[in-house]
């Protein structure tokens, strides 16, 4: 389950996607995350995953690497259409028991949401698998920039983003490493229901926090040793530039959001 995590991971490849600027990128994804929660109806759903579908074939990312990373969710999967499936009213009523119910809405919001979730992860996912935590630093500062006017730490936040970033796959590889030395000392973590495994799980906080303290005062400690003192009069090694492959990949996310809309408000209209 550990080694099933993608997010905050890098996938190397010689893709279009790959090679796009990253500012791009975070618009894109932001679009997407748009038109992901105001798509309605059949209709539009098809035309994100067709989008969804092509993005990943242009990111020369295995599919198969991506859906595994869905496996760290499962539960919340589960629950989010537990209670969207129980809990909305609707016009027909198939099964009702108490205040629980099961109804032609519930079912399709149960759908939709679960839909919604697992397109957020692997459409969020695709940005963190096709751009390094630098790219990924220098495009956020870069994007937001113009808040500096009004006195907004944005080279700080960026920082803090791309640690953050960098540490994700670094705790889990320790998670990783703790567990099979617990499990070389007779702990058990694949038996049992699930509680029985969130308590087995408790005894690997301690030492991962340690841990994570330990790595986060080198990290102190390194940059202290360097100088480190924010994004004042510090210049960049590869400053970002826009190319012709950026403009057109803008004009795309412009012209998706533009057709999701549009899909929207047709099935609004009365038959």
């Amino acid at each position: 389950m550990i080694r099933d995590i993608t997010i905050g991971q890098y996938y190397p490849a010689d893709s279009v996607i790959h090679k796009l600027d990253p500012r791009v990128k975070l618009f894109a994804t932001l679009i997407y995350i748009i038109a992901l929660f105001c798509f309605k109806g059949i209709l539009g759903l098809c035309i994100i995953t067709v989008c969804l579908m092509s993005v990943i074939r242009l990111s020369k990312v295995p599919f198969s690497y991506m859906v595994k990373g869905l496996k760290a969710i499962v539960i919340l999967l589960l629950i989010t259409a537990f209670f969207n499936l129980v809990f909305t009213p609707g016009e027909i009523v198939f099964w009702k028991f108490w205040r629980f119910q099961i109804t032609d809405v519930g079912i399709t919001n149960s759908v939709i949401m679960t839909l919604r979730l697992i397109y957020l992860i692997l459409g969020t996912s695709l940005m963190t698998l096709t751009t390094t935590p630098n790219q990924l630093t220098d495009g956020l500062e870069k994007a937001l920039s113009p808040l500096n006017k009004i006195n907004i730490p944005v080279h700080a936040i960026a920082m803090m983003m791309s640690i953050a970033l960098r540490f994700i796959p670094i705790l889990m590889e320790e998670t990783d490493k703790i567990m099979k030395a617990q499990m070389a000392r007779g702990a058990d973590f694949e038996h049992g229901n699930i509680f029985r495994r969130a308590k087995n799980m408790v005894p690997l906080l301690v030492p991962l926090m340690v841990s994570a303290f330990r790595r986060a005062d080198d990290l102190a400690l390194a940059m202290e040793a360097r100088c480190y003192n924010g994004g004042a009069g510090r210049t960049k090694m590869k400053p970002l530039q826009y190319r012709r492959d950026d403009r057109i990949a803008y004009g795309i996310c412009l012209l998706f959001l533009v057709i999701v809309a549009a899909a929207r408000i047709l099935l609004s209209f009365p038959q």
